[in-house]
């Protein structure tokens, strides 16, 4: 028997025992390929020696200071280095212990800036459907996962949803990709206008979005064109990168492949690589300085931001990401991957879309791959995979409600960038055999 309240109060998991590389063993010495890195997170495997290093050594300095009394050396070496590497114009870190964490505070600070600089008119945020930025409050209403936002919606602020950037979906059979972004640019002007630029605190969304949609890309121009927007309302850009930042997509910030620097981001999963919780959310000096030249004082905090122990590990965790060159290697060993993956579902009736960025990479599930029309819902057939996968010895990342909250499928996988050839293949067949488990 158990006490521990699970996240399923049917389903049983096995104990995890131990971990090695890009595996996770059970205590009756089963191994999985961990073929999405829990939720995107292990992006260094399991058992990362100099990682594991840097927390033991700071254990034995320090493990906890209260950031209302003091700072810590792995804090401020780490907001530095972050900073060294971000996007053009961040200047400022705040560390929390995850992504919703991470988004909340980024919404937070959005509205405590305007209020700074005598804006109190500027409420409202302008998000995607079909997004996912968390599951506090303030990130639920913001994203636009229909299911997640459901039983909870009478306690949600008031958030505009515009369409997502989902080209395989959305786009028209006779538009062209240029055409299709400016659709997406006027529902979002004609959002902006309906309640008035001026009361428009933020536009948020995820440069690649994951856990909702499946690793799907925004088509081209489509980010500069909305930082344009921002930029000429006033409006502030929080981009959403707990998912796919850190390196996942091939580079350490996934928006820099879009060539635009947001106002706001929000990082978290591969920052810690899974050996600690850790977040961050990095603004602005001119956001940052609002603040200090205002009130003094962000309005917000947790116990455990800036925690020691968990900035010293994420501080080794950028030690392998960018000293040793391992988000370099990312772009290629998804190319590999990718190529796998193509060549095996190439001709598989129920593979629509194989898609991503890098060691982000979603399949999308359908019933017929000429109309993309979609599975029963009631099949719950990403569940079916991911249980026949799992059973293989290979963990992935499901993805129910794709289209719309409710029909859509999708597969997950953002394995760990030490994943070998051989590992990648692995991958492959076993996902292909758990397809055919299930009657696929």
């Amino acid at each position: 028997m158990t006490h521990v309240f699970a996240r399923s109060s049917v389903a049983h998991p096995p104990v995890a025992s131990h971990g090695e590389g890009a595996y996770l063993y059970d205590t009756n010495g089963k191994a999985y390929l961990d073929g999405s890195g829990g939720a995107a997170v292990s992006c260094l495997g399991h058992s990362d020696a100099h990682v594991r290093a840097a927390i033991h050594a700071q254990l034995d300095k320090l493990a906890f200071a209260h950031t209302g009394f003091f700072t810590s050396d792995p804090a401020e070496n780490l907001a530095d280095r972050l900073i060294a590497h971000a996007p053009e114009g961040l200047d400022r870190v705040y560390f929390v212990s995850g992504g919703s964490e991470a988004v909340e505070a980024a919404l937070k600070l959005a509205r405590q800036y305007y209020l700074e600089i005598g804006q109190p008119q500027r409420a409202r945020i302008i998000a995607r459907r079909q997004s996912y930025h968390g599951n506090t409050l303030g990130a639920l209403a913001t994203g636009g996962n229909a299911w997640r936002r459901a039983q909870f919606s009478p306690l949600l602020m008031e958030v505009s949803h515009v369409a997502p950037c989902y080209a395989y979906r959305d786009q028209g059979a006779e538009e062209t990709t240029a055409d299709y972004c400016d659709r997406l640019i006027a529902e979002l002007e004609a959002e902006i206008a309906k309640h008035g630029a001026e009361t428009i605190l933020a536009f948020v969304a995820e440069p690649v979005v994951g856990a909702t949609l499946g690793a799907v890309p925004p088509v081209a121009n489509y980010f500069k064109r909305i930082r344009e927007i921002c930029t000429r309302h006033g409006i502030l850009l929080i981009l959403d990168e707990v998912m796919c930042g850190m390196g996942r997509t091939g580079t350490l910030f996934a928006c820099t492949q879009d060539g635009v620097a947001p106002d706001i981001v929000t990082i978290a999963k591969g920052l810690g690589a899974g050996y600690q919780p850790v977040g961050a959310m990095l603004c602005t000096k001119t956001i940052h300085d609002a603040i200090a030249n205002g009130s003094g004082f962000f309005q917000h905090g947790h116990t455990y931001i800036g925690h020691p122990v968990a900035t010293a590990a994420a501080g080794a965790v950028l030690d392998r990401l960018i000293n040793d060159k391992l988000v370099d290697g990312v772009t290629a060993k998804g190319d590999t991957l990718r190529s796998l993956l193509t060549e095996k579902f190439k001709d598989h009736p129920n593979v629509g879309d194989i898609r991503g960025r890098g060691l982000f990479l979603g399949l999308e599930l359908v019933r017929d791959r000429k109309t993309k029309a979609p599975m029963d819902p009631a099949l719950k057939i990403d569940a079916q995979i991911k249980k026949a996968a799992f059973a293989q010895g290979l963990i992935c990342y499901p993805g129910g409600g794709t289209i719309d909250g409710k029909q859509g499928n999708h597969i997950l996988l953002a394995p760990p960038f030490i994943l070998t050839d051989d590992q990648a293949q692995e991958l492959t067949d076993k996902l292909f055999r758990a397809f055919s488990d299930v009657g696929l």
